[in-house]
């Protein structure tokens, strides 16, 4: 039975606000799990990289067990991944160090991300620690996603091929995960476990639509829409306002109660070209008076976002899971998602929400249309929505994970003798 844990989370940290430009569904998976595992007494220690003098080298801020050790590697600051890639050795170097220092064990490496599973290897060869990987997305498919430009590094391709070799066992969150596994990268069938995320269901639950509204601002007879995650391409917020755009179009009166909140991002940054892209996309589409930019917010205060919502939409091009999805669902929010990845396979079409072929505004105008028209339709879907998501509550995600590590122990074990 595993007693100490070391997650590795390189290049973003857990306690990071939702939004930011590396902080998303890795961020809260990690934290929430972390929790779970500490509560029920295992020792658990995150390690991840300094990007501020004012960060503590240890946070006790997740919960009972739980530490966010940082680590300086190379400059202190925010890095893009691949810049972070030359200074692992050094991270890798301090984490052995603080080990040794502290005079720790782990009994299993969890490492997240590509940087982090080229730690994990490492660790693994120092101390013979088995090492899980979970990627949560996957270099060839942004690859494939995005082959008009040339934003996937080789290094990030052939060390994420490099790590499906070495780790002793890797969780794919969805069925199709767990087969682009096999089909981009070769992996061998029997070291892929299908264990999705899990979303905390104290903190996400159903509220009262017009009491989270009137907390934040909102009329009562105005029906918010919002989008939460990081502002990048990929992440389609343009098709929301071309889809309100359209709506405008076929039936203006539609928007005057109509309101869009994008929260992620800062609104402000004028070095952020996709923020400035889709603040002046929604000048030109005269929608200023409609669409919100409201900036990365803390994940307390998103359950009330979720709860006043109308409806959440998420219109990637690619997500590996959809950890926003998920949380709307338990608070009893529809949710309007392209018909991709991980959100093909968390929403349910007519009756948790909405799947939508990628890049087509109409269909999200359509969807829109539909459920702040239809009250019955969205409460109906609201309901369904909140009693899928009580099947990944964090415990039951927990034994699922526990039993993956348990299992590698005996195995070992086994070896040994």
């Amino acid at each position: 039975m595993i007693k100490r844990l070391a997650m590795l989370s390189v290049h973003t940290s857990p306690l990071a606000p939702m939004g930011g430009k590396k902080t998303g569904g890795m961020n809260v998976y990690i934290r929430e799990l972390a929790q779970e595992l500490g509560a029920r007494g295992i020792a658990v220690d995150i390690f991840t990289r300094r990007t501020s003098f004012d960060e503590p080298e240890i946070d006790h801020g997740i919960g009972e067990n739980v530490r966010v050790i940082y680590l300086s590697a190379g400059p202190v600051g925010a890095l893009k991944p691949d810049d972070i890639f030359p200074h692992l050795p050094q991270f890798t170097a301090r984490l052995m160090a603080f080990a040794t220092r502290h005079n720790l064990h782990y009994d299993i490496v969890y490492s997240h991300y590509w940087l982090s599973g080229a730690v994990g290897q490492k660790l693994k060869e120092s101390w013979g620690t088995p090492f899980v990987q979970m990627f949560h997305t996957l270099g060839q498919m942004k690859q494939r996603i995005l082959s008009h430009s040339t934003i996937m590094p080789n290094q990030r391709i052939r060390t994420e091929t490099e790590i499906v070799s070495w780790a002793d066992r890797i969780v794919a969150a969805t069925p199709a995960e767990h087969s682009q596994l096999m089909w981009l990268y070769r992996a061998n069938r029997r070291k892929i476990e299908i264990i999705p995320p899990g979303v905390n269901t104290e903190r996400f639950y159903p509220l009262s639509q017009a009491d989270t509204k009137r907390e934040l601002g909102y009329a009562p007879q105005e029906k918010m829409l919002l989008f939460v995650g990081r502002i990048e391409p990929l992440k389609a917020v343009d098709t929301i306002i071309q889809a309100l755009a359209y709506v405008r179009q076929h039936d203006a009166s539609l928007l005057d109660n109509i309101r869009f909140a994008v929260v992620g991002g800062d609104p402000d940054d004028t070095s952020d070209s996709e923020m400035m892209r889709l603040q002046q996309l929604t000048t030109d589409n005269n929608l200023t008076d409609v669409v919100q930019f409201l900036g990365a917010k803390d994940q307390n205060i998103l359950p009330t976002y979720y709860a006043a919502a109308t409806a959440v939409i998420m219109p990637s091009d690619y997500e590996s899971f959809g950890m926003v999805a998920l949380e709307a669902m338990a608070t009893g929010t529809p949710v309007i998602a392209s018909n991709v990845g991980g959100l093909a396979y968390l929403v349910k079409d007519e009756e948790t929400g909405f799947l939508v072929p990628v890049r087509e505004p109409q269909s999200i105008a359509e969807c829109i249309t539909r459920l702040v028209s239809d009250n019955t339709t969205s409460q109906r879907m609201g309901e369904q929505a909140s009693q899928l998501a009580h099947e990944y509550a964090w415990h039951n995600i927990a034994d699922r994970l526990l039993g993956v590590f348990d299992d590698i122990l005996g195995r070992k074990s086994t070896q040994a003798v």
